[in-house]
């Protein structure tokens, strides 16, 4: 569960810096595009850690299905964010693509703790 503080303090954090130096309309956009890497990766995070747990012998299998589905996710996400809600295209896919790498790199991290 620390994990999870972590991610999410990590990123709310930043969002809010990063939030009080743009350009007001870029605000929203940039919110946005951390939300969605913040809860696939702190969901896929408590998955795994839970398959972990109580069934190492099944997290291959939870991991495949979960990329799979984050795949999915994150096609509709964007398209959902940029065409539906129409957000500022720059802002939103820059801000979406730090979360994403930045959110995953942590996860990685914890990864390589929780195997050890």
């Amino acid at each position: 569960m620390n994990a999870v503080v972590a991610m999410a303090g990590a990123s709310v954090a930043s969002a809010l810096v990063v939030g009080a130096l743009a350009d007001p309309r870029a605000r929203l956009a940039v919110l946005l595009g951390m939300v969605g890497p913040l809860l696939m990766a702190t969901g896929s995070w408590v998955l795994t850690e839970r398959t972990y747990r109580e069934r190492p012998q099944a997290l291959m299998s939870v991991m495949i299905a979960a990329f799979a589905f984050k795949l999915v996710f994150f096609g509709a996400y964007v398209a959902l964010m940029i065409r539906v809600v129409a957000l500022r295209p720059v802002p939103f896919i820059a801000s979406f693509t730090g979360y994403l790498a930045g959110l995953y790199l942590m996860e990685a991290l914890y990864l390589r703790r929780l195997f050890r």
